[in-house]
């Protein structure tokens, strides 16, 4: 079993899709980038636009530095990867036939599902809290404070935020 964080951690969001790239599959499959290719060339039929497509080389240079890839003049890819969305991800298991491939396949759909529920729990949450602020009226700004205050907390830490510890010192 591959740990759910893995996998997670090889999903991509790019053109407004989450992918994941033809080399992270293979290596989760267990073949050589070139022989997954090989095999999804051989079926490229079953993977439109919309369930795979190529880097363009600007798509490409733009990431290169968060994938720590090698220079195509020093015999690195020598091609613009390939993504799959996540139909393209299950289109997979029709075209990889080996139990590894099904286990991994399964696998991913789950973190897929996972990632969308997480998405829209988080969506909810901030409609529902717009709508309570929407009801308070301008008097009550200590109630306006608690929903900044909240706001914040789902937002990501500014850079430059410290953490202060918590808990009592004890004098002996």
């Amino acid at each position: 079993m591959i740990p759910v964080e893995i996998i997670q951690s090889k999903i991509y969001l790019i053109r407004g899709h989450k992918v994941m790239f033809d080399k992270n599959l293979a290596e989760l499959y267990g073949v050589t980038t070139k022989r997954f290719n090989e095999q999804v060339k051989r079926n490229v039929n079953r993977f439109p636009n919309d369930f795979m497509f190529q880097l363009t080389p600007e798509e490409f240079g733009d990431l290169r530095s968060h994938f720590a890839t090698s220079n195509i003049t020093r015999g690195g890819r020598r091609y613009m990867p390939y993504v799959f969305t996540e139909q393209g991800v299950a289109m997979l298991s029709s075209v990889l036939n080996s139990n590894r491939a099904i286990e991994v396949n399964i696998q991913i759909m789950r973190v897929f599902v996972k990632l969308k529920e997480a998405m829209l729990s988080h969506k909810d949450l901030a409609l529902k809290i717009e709508q309570l602020e929407s009801k308070v009226g301008r008097h009550d700004q200590e109630i306006r404070a608690i929903f900044e205050a909240i706001k914040r907390l789902m937002s990501t830490p500014d850079e430059g935020y410290k953490k202060t510890k918590i808990g009592f010192i004890v004098n002996s």
